[in-house]
C-alpha cells in the first residue's frame, strides 16, 4: 500500500486514502444497496439474529490498524441486515420510515458535498426554501418561513420556542423569572410536547392534558375552560398544540375549532403533524385538516409518511419574524452582512446537513400525485386491516382507524389475563420475525398497535399480519 497513489484514490489525503480505487468501492457499495433494496421488495421469512461472529466483532476495542475498505463495507452491510429495518413491508411497529430509494441517493450526494445550512449555502439555501414551499403546497399550509430539522421533537421545540417568545417578549433573554406558563394539548399528544415544555422552562407541570371526545380528539371546549382557569390564576398561556394524527390512535384534533379559540384568545396554535399531516394531501382524508392554514406553525416528519429516510422533519411558520425573534443572534464569527440573516437565525440547530435535498429530489422525480396515491393506498390498507380483524371472533378491534393506526387484541377462549397474553403476543411476534408489530395500551387495554406508513406494504402483507398474529397467539394460549 506504500508508494504511488492507487488509480482513482484521493491524492494528498495521507493515511486516509482508500486502499482500493474509488470506482471499485463505489461499485461494491452500489451492489450492497441494490441487494438491500431487493430484499425489501418482498417480506422475508424472519429476522436473522445477531450471530456470534458479529457480536465478537462488535465487542472489540478501538482499531489502531486499517481494515480493507471492502471488508469494512461487508461488515457494515451485515450489521444493517441483522438490525431491525422499518423499510421492510411487514414492519408495522411504531411509525416507521420506508427509506425511499431516491431519498437514499439524495442522502449519499448530500453527504458527499457536506453542505452546512447554518449559513448561506448558495443553491442549497434556495432548494431548502423551495422544498418548504412545496411541502406547504402538498398539505395545504402556505409557510412564510421554516426549516428542516432532525425530527418531530426538534420541530415542535422550535415552534414552541417561537410561541413562548411571542407570548412573553424578551423571555429568551430574561428567562421566565417565576412567571407560570402553560401549554394545552390532547391527552394523547406525543411526549415531545411535554419534553419541549421541560426544555423551555414551562415545565411538565405546565402542560395541560385536555380530555378527549368520542373520536379521541382534543376537546375545544375543555381547552377554553383550561385557558380561562389559567388566566384567572395568573398563568400565561403560551400555545395550544393540536395533534394531526396522534401516535396512539391516529386521531386528528379539531383544527378549525381550536383555531377559532386561539384567534379569540390571542394564543399561538401549533399543529404537530409529525405522523399524520401527509394525509392532508389525500382526497379521502383532506377534510380532517380543514383550517390548517390558520395555524401559526406546523411540524411534519417527511421521514415518516412521506417515506423518506431519516432524518427529514420540517417546521413551517406563517410569520417569518417569529422564528427570527426566537433564534437570531449577533456573533462576530458569523456576521450578518447587509442586514441579511443567516439561516441559523431561524433555527435551533447550528450544524444542519442538507436534509431538504431528499424531499426536493423525491418530489421532483416522482411528482406529488404519486405520493398522494401511496398515502391513499396506506389508508385503504388500514381499512382492510380493520375489516379483517372484525371477521374473526377471537380478535377485537379497539378503535376504528381515522388514519392508518389500527389497534386490536387477540381474545382466545380460555385465557383469563388478556392483557398479559397480548403483551406476550407482541414480544413473541417480534421474536418470530415474520411480522414486526409493537404493543400499546389503549384505555387500559393491552393490544397490538400496527401502523401502516410504508409504500412497499401490499394488501397481502396486511392480511398476513392478522393470520400470523392469530397463529402465534393461539399457540401461546394452549
Amino acid at each position: 500500500m506504500d508508494g504511488a497513489p492507487l488509480p482513482g484514490s484521493t491524492l494528498g489525503a495521507g493515511g486516509l486514502r482508500l486502499d482500493v480505487p474509488r470506482s471499485d468501492v463505489l461499485a461494491r457499495t452500489a451492489r450492497l444497496i441494490e441487494d438491500a433494496w431487493r430484499s425489501f421488495d418482498l417480506a422475508r421469512p424472519g429476522q436473522p439474529p445477531v450471530d456470534d461472529e458479529l457480536r465478537a466483532l462488535l465487542a472489540g476495542g478501538l482499531p489502531e490498524n486499517p481494515t480493507h475498505a471492502a471488508r469494512g463495507l461487508e461488515d457494515a452491510a451485515r450489521i444493517l441486515d441483522e438490525s431491525l429495518a422499518p423499510c421492510r413491508p411487514r414492519y408495522f411497529a411504531f411509525v416507521g420510515s420506508s427509506g425511499l430509494e431516491i431519498g437514499v441517493l439524495a442522502d449519499a450526494l448530500a453527504a458527499c458535498y457536506d453542505v452546512n445550512l447554518a449559513t448561506e449555502a448558495a443553491a442549497a439555501s434556495i432548494v431548502e426554501a423551495q422544498a418548504l414551499r412545496w411541502l406547504g403546497e402538498l398539505v395545504g399550509y402556505p409557510p412564510g418561513s421554516g426549516a428542516f430539522t432532525s425530527g418531530g421533537m426538534i420541530s415542535n421545540l422550535t415552534a414552541l420556542a417561537a410561541a413562548r417568545e411571542r407570548a412573553l417578549p424578551g423571555v429568551r433573554a430574561t428567562g421566565l423569572r417565576g412567571q407560570a406558563t402553560a401549554l394545552y394539548c390532547s391527552a394523547d399528544a406525543h411526549y415531545s410536547v411535554c419534553r419541549a415544555a421541560e426544555l423551555l422552562g414551562i415545565g411538565s407541570e405546565g402542560v395541560r392534558s385536555i380530555a378527549l371526545d368520542e373520536r379521541r380528539r382534543m376537546r375545544a371546549d375543555e381547552t377554553a375552560e383550561a385557558i380561562a382557569r389559567d388566566r384567572r390564576a395568573g398563568v400565561v398561556p403560551v400555545a395550544v398544540v393540536a395533534t394531526a394524527g396522534t401516535t396512539l390512535a391516529g386521531a386528528v384534533d379539531p383544527i378549525g375549532a381550536l383555531a377559532d379559540l386561539c384567534a379569540g384568545e390571542g394564543i399561538w396554535l401549533h399543529v404537530d403533524g409529525a405522523y399524520g399531516l401527509p394525509a392532508a394531501a389525500a382526497p379521502s382524508t383532506a377534510h380532517l385538516f380543514a383550517d390548517l392554514d390558520r395555524a401559526d406553525s406546523v411540524s411534519i416528519d417527511a421521514h415518516k409518511w412521506l417515506y423518506l429516510p431519516k432524518a427529514c422533519s420540517a417546521v413551517l411558520v406563517r410569520d417569518p419574524a417569529t422564528l427570527e425573534s426566537a433564534f437570531h443572534h449577533d456573533a462576530d464569527y458569523i456576521p450578518n452582512e447587509d442586514d441579511e440573516l443567516n439561516p441559523v437565525d431561524r433555527t435551533l440547530e447550528y450544524s444542519r446537513p442538507f436534509r431538504a435535498l431528499k424531499l426536493w429530489l423525491a418530489l421532483r422525480v416522482h411528482g406529488a400525485e404519486a405520493f398522494r396515491q401511496a398515502i391513499e393506498r396506506n389508508l385503504a390498507q388500514a381499512r382492510l386491516l380493520a375489516a379483517e380483524v372484525r371477521r374473526h371472533d377471537d380478535l377485537e378491534l379497539l378503535l376504528e382507524p381515522e388514519l392508518t393506526i389500527v389497534p386490536f387484541r387477540h381474545r382466545p377462549p380460555g385465557v383469563a389475563d388478556l392483557g398479559r397474553h397480548n403483551l406476550a403476543l407482541a414480544r413473541t411476534l417480534q421474536g418470530d420475525g415474520r411480522v414486526y408489530v409493537s404493543a400499546a395500551i389503549v384505555d387500559g387495554i393491552a393490544c397490538l398497535r400496527p401502523c401502516i406508513v410504508n409504500y412497499r406494504t401490499q394488501d397481502e402483507d396486511v392480511l398476513a399480519l392478522v393470520a400470523i398474529a392469530r397463529e402465534v397467539g393461539n399457540a401461546l394460549a394452549r
